[in-house]
């Protein structure tokens, strides 16, 4: 008979909010499968746990699962935990949570805290819908594309980023969104935690002048209403021309037109590529 996976939530930041449940699935498992053994161990030496550990990360994942669902099957026990908050959130846990789910394992939530949830409760913006956009891309192109996504959304979006990459990250946002209000918020349930509830504009001037310490959450209001606009074919091409000489490929182009004229992507395609209708 297979064991179980338990995804478990860690602090993250104040230890006092991990939860009885959370230690007692870490105390009664046979095993844990820790993003960083490293900071894990921290966590368990203040509870006094003592179990085995493996390291299942970012550049393991696909190795590592197969190793750790064969382990469940036998009949052991595992739980899942990452640094810091829910496994499986901007997290590889997915890839492991997936194959348990493919295997027909029992998979069991030991829920905790989160970044994502408690920033937007301390925000002072509308949550009541947002979109979770995880970490901007460091490659430029993926990163240029996802900026051109968002230019239009409609509900509060939150992103994560890391204290180095802040201020070029505000710098971006602001140079495609325009200067909408956000809040930066800083070192989640620590001691310096820090709520700064501004626009696109002071944030990326505050932050280009003061170096950022801490880990950051950054969330910002969604497109202003506009008028709606009934757009023509040639709308949705100009839209394409003028986003492939920004630098995006001819199909993604044509894909980010598309979603935002209602015209067909292959259409569009077709006529970047000046192919005559059959």
């Amino acid at each position: 008979m297979s064991g179980t996976l338990f995804v478990v939530g860690t602090p993250i930041g104040n230890l006092g909010d991990f939860s009885p449940r959370a230690a007692d699935a870490l105390s009664s498992c046979d095993f844990i499968a820790a993003e960083d053994t490293r900071v894990t161990i921290k966590l368990l030496n203040h509870f006094n746990i003592k179990k085995p550990m493996v390291s299942y990360h970012e550049h393991n994942r696909f190795d590592k699962a197969d190793e750790i669902v064969a382990r469940i099957r036998a009949g052991e026990s595992c739980t899942l935990v990452t640094d810091a908050g829910m496994p499986a959130i901007s997290d590889p846990g997915t890839e492991l949570v997936r194959a348990c789910h493919n295997e027909g394992i029992p998979v069991m939530s030991v829920p905790g805290p989160s970044a994502i949830i408690t920033a937007a409760a301390i925000s002072g913006l509308d949550v009541s819908r947002f979109s979770f956009e995880g970490f901007l891309s460091v490659n430029k192109q993926q990163r240029r594309a996802h900026l051109e996504e968002i230019k239009t959304e409609k509900k509060t979006m939150i992103f994560y980023e890391a204290p180095h990459k802040l201020p070029a990250t505000l710098a971006d946002l602001h140079g495609a969104l325009g200067d909408r209000t956000c809040a930066v918020i800083k070192e989640l349930t620590k001691i310096y935690e820090t709520v700064r509830l501004t626009t696109l504009a002071a944030a990326a001037k505050h932050y280009a002048a003061n170096k950022p310490r801490g880990e950051f959450v950054i969330i910002i209001e969604p497109a202003p209403q506009q008028e709606a606009k009934e757009q023509t074919f040639g709308d949705a091409v100009r839209l394409a021309r003028e986003l492939q000489a920004g630098g995006l490929p001819q199909n993604e182009a044509a894909k980010q037109a598309a979603k935002q004229t209602g015209f067909k992507k292959s259409d569009i395609y077709r006529e970047l590529l000046c192919i005559p209708k059959t």
